[in-house]
């Protein structure tokens, strides 16, 4: 039997209590097993059921306001089919233009000390623009690359990335996939996921809605895997996508 999500208890609980006028409470219904004990649903729609609360009065039906579906901080490892971000073509890439917009700050101060005396100053200043370069370029690869996997497939369905940085995904049964297309974004080729059900891209969080949103306004989804820095080859992942799919998704 598939253990209760712990957030079902604590939603419980809160309504119970008056302490919050809604509170979200997914329940799973399926026996479909996966990593992490608990069972995805296609339908994550079990509200809080009515109660006597310490004050006497009724509680509300709290409303659903998350993901239909489950969502974690991290892609499971055990699954059929698994891509993992590459460090080292993220480096190669991306190192490359950090070191070229570095060098090309080192022109202009070479130029800027032609003729003057406050070469130290100059030389002080161009240290300092190059290490908070240095700083932000580390933290985004850090981002990107220390969340785990970003895609995961296997016979029932699959699990994305909810956004680009980090580790938060969704699993999303094959039934709940409207489109898997390809899509380009600068230096970066990506997968992109559109769910059928737009509530899918709900209560994922603040942070989560400000990092997928810009994938979300040129996609039409914040779902995406990176094809071009991952530790499997394009073909490959696009191979297993399809395989695991087994014609029930349209792929583009």
């Amino acid at each position: 039997m598939p253990r209760r999500h712990p957030s079902t208890d604590r939603a419980s609980a809160a309504c119970l209590a008056g302490s919050a006028d809604w509170v979200s409470a997914p329940t799973p219904h399926s026996t479909t097993p996966f990593s992490g004990g608990y069972a995805p649903a296609a339908h994550y729609f079990a509200a809080v059921r009515d109660g006597d609360r310490p004050d006497g009065n009724r509680c509300v039906p709290c409303r659903l306001v998350t993901s239909p579906f489950p969502v974690v901080p991290r892609i499971p490892e055990d699954q059929p089919f698994v891509v993992r971000p590459n460090l080292r073509k993220r480096l190669a890439v991306l190192g490359g233009f950090a070191v070229g917009l570095v060098l090309f700050f080192a022109c202009l101060a070479g130029v800027a000390a032609i003729g003057t005396d406050d070469g130290l100053a100059i030389f002080g200043g161009w240290l300092i623009v190059s290490l908070f370069f240095a700083a932000i370029f580390g933290f985004q690869i850090w981002l990107l690359t220390s969340g785990g996997p970003v895609l995961a497939a296997g016979p029932a369905g699959l699990w994305i990335k909810t956004r680009p940085t980090r580790g938060q995904a969704i699993w999303l049964p094959w039934e709940a996939v409207g489109q898997i297309s390809r899509r380009r974004w600068s230096l970066e080729k990506m997968l992109v996921v559109q769910p059928r059900d737009a509530r899918a891209e709900r209560g994922l969080g603040a942070f989560t809605a400000f990092d997928s949103s810009i994938t979300k306004a040129f996609f039409g989804s914040g779902f995406t895997a990176t094809l071009n820095f991952a530790d499997k080859k394009e073909d490959e992942i696009l191979q297993a996508v399809a395989y695991f799919a087994n014609g029930r998704v349209v792929l583009r």
